[in-house]
């Protein structure tokens, strides 16, 4: 019994659903980024200039964390895709490239980086979405194999997290009522919120992750639609952003 828990999981299996579903990575427990970040399209133009960031220039040293960050990546190339800047691919490409490697996740971040430079050239903006996506995937599959399965819902998480900085940035300059309630889905962050309770993260990032735990309850209190019509305000879109602002700065802190 032990050797057959132990045995490593063939390649021409990563990507088959139910080795995949047997280990914990499906389209439920790990959703792809690139449908998370869509929800933004409803905002429409979306202000790169003040929406991008610095990327990090390591990865965090603490695996947990690296994942979240590197979900958050994702999200920042999907950002930078839609709001077609294509000078901005190339850094965010080797970050993801670090990233995958200090998860152990790397043997098919290369062939990505290459494509996502190649892509970017052409301007071929649909072909840089799927690529990105097709980055979460190979990620997860390689985290599959490493048994490793609580690493893929916290990129999802990273990935979440930053869609909400970038919606409660974008609707802070371009406030509308309709499009915040669409966006602020309460039924996603309780889907993460429950997902934290059965991450067992590493003894290094494990204080960590616990502020994290408690910061995403607090977040999800505020989240509760606040004006006459339970629609959100303009002034608690505000105070999330701040809140998922402060949040992220704590979690990914050196």
């Amino acid at each position: 019994m032990l050797g057959a828990q132990t045995a490593p999981i063939p390649e021409d299996l990563l990507y088959d659903e139910h080795v995949r579903e047997e280990f914990g990575v499906n389209d439920f427990t790990a959703p792809s980024i690139e449908r998370i970040f869509k929800d933004l399209e409803a905002l429409g133009d979306l202000p790169y200039s003040e929406l991008s960031r610095k990327l990090a220039e390591n990865a965090p040293k603490e695996r947990a964390i690296a994942a979240i960050s590197l979900g958050t990546l994702i999200a920042d190339g999907l950002l930078t895709v839609q709001c077609e800047q294509r000078g901005d691919l190339k850094p965010i490409g080797e970050a993801l490239k670090g990233h995958a490697e200090a998860l152990g996740a790397d043997r098919r971040m290369s062939r990505h980086f290459k494509s996502l430079v190649e892509h970017s050239l052409s301007g071929d903006w649909e072909k840089l979405k799927k690529e990105l996506s097709a980055t979460q995937s190979d990620v997860e599959a390689e985290l599959v194999l490493l048994r490793d399965v609580h690493i893929a819902h916290l990129i999802s998480l990273g990935g979440w997290l930053r869609a909400c900085q970038i919606a409660c940035a974008s609707l802070k300059n371009d406030f509308d009522a309709e499009k915040a309630t669409a966006i602020m889905r309460i039924d996603v962050i309780d889907y993460f919120n429950a997902e934290l309770e059965t991450i067992v993260p590493d003894r290094l990032s494990k204080e960590r992750v616990g502020v994290l735990r408690k910061d995403m309850l607090k977040l999800r209190k505020q989240m509760e639609p606040e004006g006459p019509e339970k629609q959100f305000t303009k002034a608690q879109i505000t105070k999330l952003g701040r809140e998922v602002d402060m949040l992220l700065t704590r979690v990914l802190a050196p």
